[in-house]
């Protein structure tokens, strides 16, 4: 495992994607620093699936180093129904952006995944090297090629040119910034916003499958810490996991999101529907071992992101 320093002091860093909530997290944890220049750009003035305008942008704004944090993303709905979205979006935003980064001589760069890369029946917790040694998990597997495509690349333009391209493979993620529509969200925005809407009209909770899937979580400003952390002293061409290395069923953690919301619903599971992966926990030793921990427990991450969502999405008085 190679370990560097890379002194962000005085740097121009792009972070793609700075408007959802990975890339929100992560500019305002290295705006915090103050003592480098985060750049941003919203979709409106360049569009990452325009691969010449990404080009032409990061030749003129020559960023120093790249947070990819850009990505299509949703929940198992979302997912199976969307395939052809995801794997064509998220295979152009990161080749633009990569290709792009390399064009630009922008030799530092991490590109953002997720566990979902690894096979559904991977060792538990899983470590980097489970992937590609088994099948994906059917219903976001088009999410998870693209991902897997982006580690690949990462790894190729640093073997055939030598550009300091790193991945890094987070956990379940939640915080402020998420997205709670029922339609395309995670499976814990979705919990807290089934369970609020359960609270205003006295009605029991259904959830998807039968409960028993287990699942970690990872805040997004913990993500955003380890991410300026490896940015700092990472340098090596295989992927790194960031996550807490424990876990717990979607009844459990049902509970602590009826807990955090303060509504004793009735909790029912629909088992027609699809528990998506039976575990996925990672193993962090790797990061662990660099000397980065997560800060912030699950409990006191849920009451935050419940008032979060009371003050930025609810317009009931629930």
């Amino acid at each position: 495992m190679a370990e560097m320093h890379y002194n962000l002091s005085g740097r121009r860093i792009w972070v793609a994607g700075h408007r959802g909530m990975v890339g929100s997290a992560t500019s305002r944890a290295l705006k915090a620093r103050g003592d480098c220049k985060v750049l941003e750009v919203g979709r409106e003035t360049l569009d990452l699936l325009d691969g010449a305008a990404v080009r032409d942008w990061l030749k003129r704004e020559k960023p120093d180093a790249i947070v990819v944090a850009a990505a299509k993303v949703g929940g198992i709905l979302a997912n199976a129904t969307y395939p052809a979205t995801f794997l064509y979006d998220n295979l152009m935003i990161e080749a633009n952006v990569i290709d792009g980064a390399h064009r630009a001589d922008v030799d530092r760069l991490l590109f953002l995944g997720s566990t979902c890369i690894y096979p559904k029946l991977a060792p538990q917790p899983i470590p980097e090297s489970a992937l590609l040694t088994g099948p994906l998990e059917p219903t976001n597997d088009a999410y998870a090629i693209a991902k897997i495509a982006g580690i690949k690349l990462c790894q190729a333009y640093r073997a055939q040119y030598g550009r300091d391209y790193i991945s890094a493979m987070p956990t379940n993620l939640y915080g402020p910034g998420d997205n709670f529509d029922l339609e395309t969200s995670h499976v814990l925005p979705a919990l807290i916003a089934k369970f609020h809407a359960a609270k205003r009209d006295g009605s029991a909770v259904t959830l998807w499958g039968s409960g028993t899937a287990l699942r970690e979580f990872l805040h997004a400003d913990d993500l955003a810490s380890a991410l300026v952390f490896l940015l700092e002293t990472y340098s090596d061409a295989e992927h790194i996991n960031v996550g807490t290395g424990k876990d717990l069923t979607i009844a459990e953690f049902a509970k602590k999101v009826a807990t955090v919301v303060g509504y004793d619903a009735e909790i029912l599971f629909d088992a027609s529907k699809p528990d998506g992966t039976p575990r996925k926990c990672t193993d962090t030793r790797k990061l662990n071992a660099l000397g980065w921990q997560p800060s912030i427990p699950l409990d006191e991450g849920l009451a935050m992101t419940y008032r979060w969502y009371l003050e930025n999405v609810v317009t009931d008085t629930a």
